[in-house]
């Protein structure tokens, strides 16, 4: 009886030492990210400030400030934090996948490994949208409240704190890259069967009203960005009708090959009787 609840055991501490081994070298890849992104912190800031620079360039006592002594190091802790995270991902999700892999069938491998590669695929795409598209409208719609103080008024003039900037970008940045997910998160939901292309199309209105609620909360409070960002939603959520009919079909189409196999068995059966 020691003998077989030992053997019971020899596999959980297979996988508890698996684990370990796969976090270990997730960790050390994100530390190693780190540091080489807190030795490129101040260019990946100045990426992350050229919709602003681009958008003051030739103004004269153009600047941002930090009002704290640490400010600016902290600042730079976060950016390199932020860029270790994206940096190190790929390897993070190549060590996930090499600890679930052995544990699943051919059938979940293939079903399940797309839905990995294109996490990180729609994850920069939307980043690329929030930066290339997203921030400089909503940039320029900040921009457009300064005025010179004519009249007697004090002038008005934007110098944006180098901590919130980054902590808004930032901000942007995820908001948009986890709502690009969307499809990703419905699918999977659609292929273990919890909703059905069916449902989802009836609760189209709710999912637009919840789209705009969210992008509400999550972007700035000007109505460019909070448009941006529920449309893409949106669309997504109307891809993901689409994906979900598609799961739906090919799993129709595997039950009517199953039966037609089963009655092929049956009279196989019948016959050799």
């Amino acid at each position: 009886m020691t003998e077989d609840v030992e053997e019971k055991r020899m596999p959980l501490l297979d996988h508890l030492v698996e684990l370990r081994s796969r976090l270990i070298y997730s960790f050390a890849a994100f530390i190693v990210a780190f540091f080489i992104c807190y030795a490129f912190a101040e260019p990946i800031f100045a990426f992350l400030v050229e919709p602003l620079a681009s958008l003051t360039e030739g103004e004269p006592g153009r600047r941002m400030i930090y009002t704290a002594l640490h400010e600016a190091f902290f600042t730079y802790l976060k950016v390199a934090f932020f860029a270790a995270a994206c940096l190190a991902f790929p390897i993070i999700s190549m060590q996930l996948w090499s600890f679930i892999a052995p544990g699943l069938y051919k059938d979940e491998k293939t079903a399940f490994l797309p839905f990995l590669i294109a996490t990180p695929i729609l994850f920069t795409i939307g980043a690329a949208m929030v930066y290339y598209l997203v921030i400089p409208l909503a940039w320029q719609f900040f921009l457009g409240f300064e005025h010179p103080g004519t009249d007697g008024s004090l002038p008005l003039v934007l110098e944006p704190k180098v901590d919130q900037y980054l902590s808004l970008v930032m901000r942007l940045i995820f908001a948009f890259g986890v709502c690009f997910e969307l499809p990703v998160l419905i699918i999977l939901l659609a292929k273990v069967g919890m909703v059905s292309s069916t449902g989802l199309a009836k609760k189209r209105k709710y999912a637009i009203l919840i789209a705009f609620v969210v992008a509400a909360i999550l972007t700035p409070p000007d109505v460019i960005s909070q448009v941006l960002l529920a449309i893409p939603v949106a669309i997504l959520y109307e891809i993901s009708i689409i994906g979900a009919r598609i799961i739906e079909k090919k799993r129709g189409q595997q039950a009517d090959d199953d039966d037609d196999d089963e009655d092929e068995d049956e009279t196989s059966s019948s016959t050799a009787t």
